[in-house]
């Protein structure tokens, strides 16, 4: 198939789906001719989708689809990247195209993605290109814990589709107004749980996005004190104490020119 015809295979697929629980039927739906129309609609869909059981032919072609999308972006390995220090990158782009063993997630609360259609958040872009599977997996930590995921903490799953093993997933603080400590401890407590998780799964590196900025407001300056000084601090008492986790490469994934540039000078290579 082509990707187009993975496309439409898809999109019909759920449409369809929908009507079985309680939309209307799509026999022959009306699906736009644009690609960039085609590719919308789809994530759309993808988003909208509760965690529910899918057919082994829907996901031969969905991971096939996404795979190839994610080639087309194009993959950038680790192993290609020149450290700003030592064990720790910087490195600007889409978190979903980096080939490491963990990418960070920036989650909420009920740690299930967002279900905005094609919203912008770095939450709704790494499980609309992970695939539903993600989800799924998702809702059963969260049905096993009984409770929503709490500020601070971190949680593991596969990466399904990704070029990355693994997704770590993680609550960061939201910012009403002035910064408080506790957000503070919190936004720590985000970076050192993931690196935490990470060592305990003897993973060799994992890729930081920026945790809280953005949509959870918290000012971008700071939020980058913090995640370096946990790095580091991590990294330091890690390698002091002989420990695997000493040796944990830790990227961090920013969008932003304006990201870059606080990174840059925190990095000491502005």
């Amino acid at each position: 198939m082509t990707q187009k015809e993975r496309r439409i295979y898809l999109i019909k697929e759920l449409l369809n789906e929908q009507s079985e629980y309680g939309g209307q039927r799509h026999e022959d739906p009306d699906i736009p001719a644009d690609e960039q129309a085609q590719k919308r609609l789809l994530r759309s869909l993808f988003n909208i989708r509760m965690p529910r059981p899918v057919s082994g032919r829907f996901l031969e072609i969905q991971d096939a689809y996404l795979q190839e999308e994610t080639r087309q972006k194009g993959i950038t390995d680790i192993a290609e990247l020149t450290p700003a220090e030592d064990g720790i990158y910087l490195w600007q782009g889409d978190i979903t195209t980096l080939k490491c063993d963990a990418i960070v997630n920036a989650a909420n609360s009920r740690l299930l993605g967002c279900f905005v259609p094609c919203h912008g958040c770095i939450d709704n872009v790494i499980h609309t290109y992970a695939g539903v599977q993600l989800r799924a997996a998702c809702a059963e930590l969260m049905r096993a814990q009984g409770h929503e995921e709490e500020t601070g903490w971190a949680k593991i799953t596969p990466a399904f589709n990704l070029p990355c093993r693994y997704v770590l997933h993680t609550v960061g603080p939201v910012v009403g107004g002035r910064v408080t400590k506790k957000d503070e401890e919190l936004l720590e407590s985000c970076y050192r749980s993931c690196l935490e998780l990470a060592a305990e799964n003897h993973l060799g590196s994992v890729a930081f996005c920026c945790i809280s900025t953005g949509e959870f407001h918290f000012p971008n300056w700071r939020a980058a004190e913090i995640a370096v000084r946990t790095v580091r601090e991590f990294r330091d008492r890690t390698a002091a104490a002989d420990s695997d986790a000493g040796k944990l490469e830790v990227i961090f994934n920013v969008f932003k020119d304006e990201d870059l540039h606080i990174y840059r000078e925190l990095l000491g290579n502005g």
